[in-house]
């Protein structure tokens, strides 16, 4: 296949990286040999993530900013240094701009919640949403990007507006002045679709949104594992917000990171109340900590955020420019296997250039649990069901489908050893 040629001198250190990830070398029941195609839904950790998380809770374990002892100084010196790999890792202009949530859905849940809560004029940057204004999404989100706003209009009396999606898989932009006009307050669209493996063309819409002094902000949690994220570039284009989570970067469950441009982030209000987000604190009323700390409210995911120090330097020193050639040429070899498969339909655009590592797909007169079993029970590794995106399957007349998802210790093999598997499936069911 002429994706297998190209896969050749991509990533030449695949089985040295392999060895990293210990995970990658269990037996499972049967005798098979794990094939982990399900990175979409979250990454396997490369030892030095374990090792850094393990060596914080033996030797450095402490709160942060409130002990002042060494190991509090320590624990705090490690959090912060992890704030600024993760500044680094997206090229943030600022380490004060990074926030750590416990995931990418509170980092959107912040942004929509303070937008609903903010005071002031839009005019100056940032001002209340209300009856009259709109939001606008796109119906190939994460429910985590769809149902904020959802509440966010619900309670403000604003309208919620969405981009359509084309047979392919890709956003309908056709009408992109009629969804984006002077009433429009915020756009939020994922980077790249969880389900479809679109890759959206952000800028260009952020450029538009910014013509009317809309708000962008942009889920980036199927983005950062795959493609470098540069944020001088993005928000020269309008991004204002960016989303993220730790554990499809090869990190650690637990934690999240939301990058907002500094002068937004100064005028929201706090999102969640508590300590160290504070300045003073009076029975009468409060005033509050500069940003970041001002939206890290209470003690933090101490151990999360170093460790997801680690995965940033991880995969920054295998090059996102090289993780997201692999996955270009792992797509299409993927692609083209399952192409060879009778009855199966990919859902999303056929042109590994367009999309991410995340395949879904159907097969006739098959459930995709079925599918599913019968693979996990040969050692593959895949999701089934709606993916947290029901309305874009509603889009494309299915409730549910089959995924797999590749990430940068991926092999050739694995994909054979899944095309091999769905034929197995076919015949299992007695397929023509």
């Amino acid at each position: 296949m002429a994706a297998r040629t190209e896969l050749e001198g991509l990533l030449p250190e695949l089985e040295v990286i392999r060895k990293d990830f210990p995970i990658l070398g269990r037996t499972l029941a049967g005798g098979y040999p794990l094939v982990y195609l399900d990175s979409a839904n979250t990454s396997q950790k490369p030892q030095v993530v374990i090792d850094t998380m393990v060596d914080h809770l033996e030797r450095h374990n402490a709160n942060v900013a409130r002990a002042m002892h060494q190991l509090g100084a320590e624990s705090s010196e490690a959090f912060e240094d992890a704030r600024d790999k993760v500044a680094a890792f997206i090229h943030a202009p600022s380490r004060d701009e990074v926030l750590f949530t416990k995931n990418a859905s509170e980092a959107l849940n912040l942004v929509a919640n303070t937008l609903a809560w903010a005071r002031g004029d839009w005019s100056s940057g940032v001002g209340s949403v209300g009856a009259g204004d709109e939001v606008v999404i796109t119906e190939m989100e994460h429910h985590s990007n769809i149902v904020p706003w959802q509440l966010l209009t619900e309670r403000t009396g604003a309208t919620l507006r969405w981009f359509g999606l084309t047979d392919d898989g890709r956003l309908d932009l056709s009408n992109i002045d009629d969804l984006i006009t002077e009433r429009t307050k915020v756009v939020s669209l994922t980077w790249v679709s969880n389900m479809l493996g679109t890759i959206n063309p952000v800028e260009d819409i952020a450029r538009r949104a910014h013509e009317v002094g809309a708000i962008v902000v942009v889920d980036a949690s199927q983005a950062a594992p795959q493609l470098p994220i540069d944020l001088g570039v993005l928000a020269a284009a309008g991004v204002d917000f960016l989303a993220f989570t730790g554990h499809k970067v090869v990190g650690p469950t637990g934690i999240g990171v939301l990058w907002g441009r500094r002068e937004l982030l100064e005028q929201l209000p706090p999102f969640l109340g508590g300590g160290e987000m504070i300045e003073t604190v009076a029975m009468e009323r409060s005033t509050f900590a500069g940003i970041p700390h001002k939206f890290e409210a209470g003690t933090p995911p101490i151990v999360e955020a170093v460790g997801l120090g680690a995965a940033v330097d991880y995969l920054r020193h295998v090059g996102m420019e090289n993780i997201a050639a692999h996955e270009r040429a792992i797509t299409g070899y993927a692609l083209e296997g399952l192409a060879t498969v009778p009855g199966l339909r990919v859902m999303g655009p056929l042109d590994a250039a367009l999309r991410g590592g995340a395949i879904s797909f159907e097969i006739d007169g098959v459930h995709p649990h079925d599918v599913a079993q019968v693979l996990d029970s040969r050692g593959i590794a895949v999701r089934a069901g709606h993916h947290c995106a029901k309305p874009a399957h509603a889009r494309f007349g299915v409730q549910s489908s089959t995924r797999m998802s590749s990430y940068l210790y991926t092999t050739p093999g694995e994909i054979d050893a899944l095309v091999e598997g769905l034929n197995y499936t076919r015949s299992y069911f007695e397929l023509s």
